[in-house]
């Protein structure tokens, strides 16, 4: 599975969030800077082409569903970010965060929770 680009993975939230949509759809969905509707489309079917997307035919039109889920695609790339970026260290990953003020002492505690939970 390969790593998708910014634009490629906006509309790919579009489609876990829709599960179905025609590019006129997913266009309704694009809050910024809305693509010209010919960009939309070949970014769907560059999407189709890498096989993360399929598509229904109703004559000329195309209404395209995700093949690869959200939570496949998250653990893939969480994998390779930790792998890459913290030594494949979740212990690193997590002190990053609370350096950097981005989890907080009680979320922590809930994640200790959560681990003990398992044991």
């Amino acid at each position: 599975m390969q790593k998708l680009t910014n634009k490629e993975e906006e509309i790919m939230h579009i489609l876990w969030k829709l599960e179905k949509a025609f590019v006129k759809e997913m266009m309704a969905e694009i809050t910024e800077e809305q693509p010209h509707y010919n960009t939309l489309s070949t970014i769907v079917r560059n999407l189709e082409e890498k096989g993360f997307v399929a598509h229904h035919a109703f004559g000329n039109t195309h209404q395209y569903y995700p093949v690869v889920s959200k939570e496949e695609y998250r653990k893939k790339f969480m994998n390779t970010a930790i792998d890459t970026y913290f030594n494949n260290s979740y212990k690193n990953m997590v002190s990053h965060f609370a350096k950097e003020e981005k989890i907080s002492a009680e979320e922590l505690r809930e994640i200790l929770a959560m681990i003990e939970d398992k044991k």
